[in-house]
């Protein structure tokens, strides 16, 4: 017989590779890494556990991920609502990142944000934000999975001159914490309109020196897109194919004004689509044609945007909403069913994000990045189909356990690895400098 660490019974268990619910099921666990999934009976018969939980009424599941957050920003929730995109930047965000942001105000932020995600199911997030480091010691701290994106831009910051320096820098916070287990990194050059080409080529050689992902907000806007044309004669997407960006490695961050053009490009090249609903609409930038990209072949993730720009980092809402929308967007009620939702919030996401060989799904080999969402009570009985509850019926409050690598992060809903009322203290104190 052989001895395992950690075995879970749940009621469901939904491992997203196949799809749909098992029930009767357990997931057994060693050295942080999923080691079975199989017939309760059977794992009776084959293994011997020192730790064995059981969750009567919950569904355990891989953790979800969050393709697209910048974490820090959770200290400006709020602070400049229901304006312009441009307006937004430019006279609110722009002004006080000047001011304020430092490795301090980032990593206090990135706190609030990683205890906010792993509370709401998120394992795995892919940050782009200035002084990463910052942020990688909070995610490490709190125990979170994540992609760091080195920010680059061509406009001057806090945080660097130049795009030189924040490639040297950001490369070097990279050579630094490569070896950590929980991190990877990727080049987040911000926009097409604040890079220019030369910027671009040098990511591009870098990109394929260090095998490296390339993200960056793409078609955001119409405005973008037009002014686009205007400048380059192309859309901005077929302006960075010409540059080299594009490929298997290539994450398109909105997409919200992509055109027939542009899709067949995506798709033929192997990029992927990091979709975020509920931003995109709070700053009425659009809707994404996420179902004509699945349609076309095109990974597509979900992303929640920063917390300044959508007010939560909730993957349960972005899986919701994204299925919502592409019902009401196209006229048909089967476009993006409850399981091709669920699986943006995860194995789609870790394929985005180069990690699906490590988390995503609940397969033997994989890291135990795992969650349990409770579907007793009024708002989940009865149950029919637990990946339906997961999209439409229950939201993040039904977390309550999250497993990374194995780790139990949060217990019974309680966060394990932080004191959450010190993490708000220091929100607050950041909100009487930041108003």
């Amino acid at each position: 017989m052989q001895t395992c660490e950690l075995r879970i019974d749940a009621a469901w268990v939904v491992p997203i590779e196949p799809a749909g619910a098992l029930t009767g099921h357990a997931v057994l666990v060693d050295a942080g890494r999923i080691v079975a999934v199989l017939p309760r009976a059977e794992a009776n018969d084959r293994f011997e556990s020192r730790s064995h939980l059981e969750f009567p009424h919950h569904v355990l599941l891989p953790g979800l991920i969050n393709a697209h957050t910048h974490a820090a920003m959770s200290l400006f929730r709020g602070i400049a609502d229901d304006l312009r995109l441009d307006v937004w930047l430019e006279q609110h965000i722009w002004p006080r990142e000047g001011r304020f942001v430092d490795e301090t105000f980032v990593y206090d932020g990135a706190r609030l944000a990683a205890a906010e995600m792993l509370r709401g199911g998120v394992t795995c997030c892919n940050d782009m934000y200035f002084f990463p480091e910052a942020s990688a010691r909070a995610f490490l701290d709190l125990g979170l999975r994540a992609m760091l994106g080195v920010a680059i831009l061509d406009l001057p910051t806090a945080y660097a001159a130049d795009a030189g320096g924040y490639l040297a820098r950001g490369l070097a916070v990279r050579d630094a914490l490569k070896h950590e287990p929980t991190l990877s990194f990727s080049l987040a050059p911000h926009a097409p309109y604040t890079v220019g080409n030369a910027t671009w080529e040098k990511v591009v050689v870098y990109a394929r020196q260090l095998d490296l992902p390339v993200q960056t907000h793409l078609a955001e806007t119409a405005h973008e897109v037009s002014a686009s044309r205007d400048v380059h004669g192309r859309s901005p997407l077929s302006r960075l194919h010409e540059l080299g960006a594009t490929g298997p490695q290539f994450i398109a961050i909105h997409a919200v004004h992509v055109d027939d053009d542009d899709m067949a490009l995506l798709a033929a090249h192997g990029c992927h689509v990091v979709h975020c609903p509920v931003s995109n609409m709070k700053l009425g930038c659009g809707i994404a044609p996420a179902a004509a990209l699945v349609q076309r072949g095109v990974n597509v993730a979900l992303g929640s945007d920063g917390a300044a720009s959508n007010n939560r980092l909730d993957v349960f809402s972005e899986m919701r909403i994204a299925a919502l929308l592409a019902k009401a967007s196209t006229g048909d009620p089967s476009a993006w069913p409850a399981q091709q939702a669920l699986n943006a919030a995860t194995l789609s996401g870790a394929r985005a994000l180069g990690l699906d060989a490590e988390t995503g799904s609940l397969v033997p080999g994989k890291q135990a990045d795992m969650i349990t969402v409770d579907l007793s009570g009024s708002a989940a009985e009865p149950c029919y189909d637990p990946v339906s509850h997961l999209v439409y019926a229950v939201g993040r409050e039904a977390v309550t356990d999250v497993w990374v690598a194995g780790r139990r992060i949060v217990d019974s809903r309680v966060l394990q690895t932080a004191d959450e009322a010190a993490i708000g203290a220091a929100a607050r104190l950041w909100q009487e400098r930041l108003k």
